[in-house]
C-alpha cells in the first residue's frame, strides 16, 4: 500500500509529479504482466530446413502475438521427443508421421499430446536430380556406379536414415549408406547438381532444396518409405493449462508449400532464421491473424 504524503509548498507540481508516476508505475506494471506468461521452450532440429522455419515462425508469433517468452532448443529428433514427454521442452512443432517418427510415438504416445499437422504432404525417401537415369528403387542397383556406389544420408538414427537401411536390405541395393547431417548432405547435392554427377540423397519434402534444384523421389514400390506424411505439432500436456492461447494457436497453425518454401529460401539465401520469420510475419498480417484470433 502507498502511505498518504504531506502536502508540498507547490502542491501543481507535486500533483503532476505524482500523476506521472503512477502512470509510469502502471505500465511498468502492465510491461511485468505481459512479461509474467510462463516462458515456453520449443525443440526443433538444426539441420532440418523445414523444421527451422516452421520452429521460428511459431516463436515469432508466440512472443509477439501471445506474449509468451521462448526458447528454441535445437535437438536430435530423438531426444527432442523425449523431452517433450518429459516435460523439459514445451512442444516440438517437427514430429513427421505417421512413419518417419513412428518408432518415437510408440515410445512417448502415453506422455505427449499430437495437437495437428502444421504441414499436411510431407514425404520422405530417395532424392535424385532429374537427369540421373535411376527412375526407381528397383533399378539403382543397374547404375551404382553412377553414384560410386553410396547414398548420401543426414544424421544416424533420423527416420529417414531407419527407413533408407531398411530398404537397402528389402530392395538388395549394393549400396553405402554414408550418414552426414542435413547442411552437409546440401552441400554434396549442390556439387553434384553442379557437376551434372549422378548422386543419391535421403531427403523429404518440404525442403528448400525443391525450389532451387529439379529434383525427383525415386520410386519405391515396396512402399518402404510409406505414403504422404504430415509434420505435426506435438505438446507436453502440461501445455494446456500453461499457456492455452498457445495450444489455440498450434491447432489452427498449418502453412503451405509456397509459404513455408519463402522462409525456408531467405534462410538458405542468408538470412537469420528470426529475421526471415519476423518478415514473413509482417509480410503475411492477416494468415498470422487467422491463427491467433
Amino acid at each position: 500500500m502507498i502511505k498518504s504524503q504531506q502536502p508540498s509548498p507547490r502542491p501543481r507540481r507535486t500533483f503532476l509529479a505524482q500523476s506521472l508516476g503512477l502512470t509510469a508505475l502502471a505500465a511498468t506494471g502492465m510491461g511485468a504482466l505481459a512479461q509474467s506468461k510462463s516462458a515456453l521452450k520449443i525443440g526443433f532440429v538444426d539441420g532440418w530446413s523445414d523444421s527451422v522455419a516452421t520452429t521460428h515462425l511459431a516463436a515469432a508469433i508466440i512472443r509477439s502475438k501471445l506474449g509468451h517468452p521462448v526458447e528454441l532448443v535445437p535437438l536430435a529428433a530423438g531426444i527432442m521427443w523425449q523431452g517433450v514427454a518429459r516435460g523439459d521442452l514445451d512442444m516440438t512443432l517437427s514430429a513427421w508421421l505417421p512413419v518417419t517418427h513412428e518408432a518415437y510415438l510408440t515410445n512417448f504416445k502415453d506422455k505427449v499430446q499430437i495437437i495437428g499437422a502444421n504441414y499436411p504432404g510431407a514425404k520422405i525417401g530417395l532424392i535424385v536430380p532429374e537427369y540421373v537415369k535411376a527412375t526407381s528403387l528397383t533399378d539403382l542397383n543397374n547404375f551404382r556406379a553412377d553414384f560410386d556406389n553410396r547414398i548420401v544420408g543426414i544424421d544416424a538414427g533420423a527416420g529417414v536414415m531407419k527407413k533408407t537401411e531398411e530398404a537397402i536390405k528389402a530392395y538388395g541395393l549394393e549400396m553405402r549408406l554414408l550418414p552426414s547431417s542435413g547442411p552437409a548432405m546440401a552441400a554434396e547435392l549442390d556439387r553434384a547438381y553442379r557437376a551434372n554427377k549422378a548422386i543419391a540423397v535421403t531427403g523429404w519434402i518440404p525442403h528448400w532444396m525443391f525450389a532451387k534444384y529439379k529434383l525427383r523421389f525415386l520410386a519405391d514400390p515396396k512402399n518402404i518409405y510409406g505414403a504422404e506424411e504430415h509434420v505435426d505439432s506435438v505438446i507436453n500436456p502440461g501445455l494446456n493449462a500453461k499457456a492455452p492461447s498457445v495450444v489455440a494457436f498450434l491447432k489452427k497453425f498449418s502453412w503451405k508449400p509456397e509459404e513455408i518454401g519463402a522462409v525456408m529460401l531467405a534462410v538458405e539465401g542468408g538470412s537469420k532464421p528470426a529475421a526471415a520469420a519476423e518478415k514473413w510475419m509482417a509480410d503475411n498480417a492477416a494468415r498470422v491473424a487467422e491463427w491467433t484470433s
